[in-house]
C-alpha cells in the first residue's frame, strides 16, 4: 500500500518494525474487536440460514448471565472489568518509550478541555442517534435488521449503575481500541488518512454483524463520522462522551420503559 509520513513524526523505521508493528495489531485486534467480528460474521451467517426471517430474530444486549441475583451481578461486573483489559493493553503498547501520560495526551482521552469534549460529544451523539434510530426502523421494515433489545435487564436495584457501566466500557473499548489506536498504528505503518479511516470503519461495521446488514451499514458511516473526527481532531474523549450517551439512552431507556410501551413501539 502506498505510504505517507507519519504526521507525528512516528515512522515505522524499518522492516522489521512494520512486521513487529503488524503482527501487534492483529494480536491486540484478536483479542479484542477483530474477535468479535469474526463471531459476528458467523453469527449473521447463522441468522441467514436458520429458517426464521431475519426481522422475526432478537439480539438481546446486556443479557442477564444467572437467575441468582448476586452472582448475575457478580459476572455482570466480572464481565465490564474484564473487557477493559484490551483497552489497557492498547494504551501500554502505544506508551511505549514514551510512557502513558503522553500517551492519554496525544490521543486526546484526558480531561484537558472538559466542557468543549462534552459538547462536542454530545453534537456527535445528536448527528448519529436520529439518523441510527430511522435506519433502524428502515431496516426492519426491510427485513434487514433482527430487533435489538437493549437491555435483558430489569427490575434490580443494580441495573441502572451496571448499565451505565456497561455504556462506559463499550465506548472505552470501541473508540480506544478502533479508532485512537488502531489509527495510530496504522499511521505508524504510513497507510495513507483514506485507508486508515475505511478501515476503523469497515471493522466498526463488522462486528455489529449480529444485527443484520442494515444496523452494520449504520455502522459503518458513524465510524466514518467519528474517526473523521479524531484524525481532525486528534481526540478521542469526545468519541467516549458521544458513543456513552448513546448507549445510556439506549440501555437505561430500555430498561425503565414499560413492557406494554415498548411492546407499542415494536421493541419488546
Amino acid at each position: 500500500m502506498p505510504t505517507t509520513g507519519s504526521p507525528g513524526g512516528r515512522t515505522a523505521r524499518d522492516g522489521r518494525e512494520r512486521r513487529r508493528l503488524t503482527a501487534e495489531v492483529w494480536i491486540v485486534l484478536g483479542l479484542s474487536l477483530g474477535k468479535s467480528a469474526i463471531y459476528a460474521a458467523v453469527r449473521l451467517a447463522d441468522r441467514l440460514t436458520a429458517g426464521t426471517p431475519l426481522a422475526q430474530q432478537t439480539a438481546t444486549l446486556n443479557p442477564t448471565q444467572s437467575s441468582r441475583e448476586w452472582l448475575d451481578l457478580t459476572y455482570q461486573l466480572l464481565g465490564i472489568g474484564f473487557a477493559l483489559v484490551p483497552v489497557a493493553l492498547a494504551l501500554y503498547l502505544l506508551s511505549a518509550p514514551r510512557g502513558l501520560r503522553e500517551v492519554l495526551d496525544r490521543i486526546g482521552l484526558n480531561a484537558a478541555r472538559p466542557g468543549r469534549d462534552l459538547l462536542a460529544g454530545l453534537g456527535l451523539a445528536a448527528a448519529i442517534g436520529l439518523p441510527g434510530l430511522a435506519l433502524y426502523a428502515v431496516g426492519r421494515a426491510l427485513g434487514l435488521s433482527v430487533q435489538i433489545a437493549a437491555s435483558g435487564l430489569s427490575g434490580l436495584w443494580w441495573t441502572v449503575p451496571v448499565l451505565l457501566l456497561s455504556a462506559l466500557q463499550n465506548a472505552l473499548l470501541e473508540e480506544v481500541v478502533v479508532v485512537a489506536y488502531l489509527m495510530e498504528r496504522l499511521r505508524d505503518l504510513r497507510w495513507r488518512m483514506p485507508a486508515i479511516l475505511v478501515t476503523s470503519a469497515l471493522l466498526r461495521g463488522a462486528y455489529h454483524l449480529y444485527q443484520g446488514p442494515a444496523m452494520a451499514a449504520g455502522n459503518v458511516a458513524m465510524g466514518l463520522l467519528l474517526g473523521w473526527y479524531y484524525l481532525r481532531k486528534g481526540r478521542v474523549m469526545p468519541l467516549v462522551v458521544a458513543h456513552t450517551a448513546l448507549d445510556v439512552v439506549s440501555f437505561v431507556g430500555y430498561a425503565l420503559i414499560p413492557a406494554t410501551v415498548l411492546a407499542s413501539l415494536g421493541l419488546s
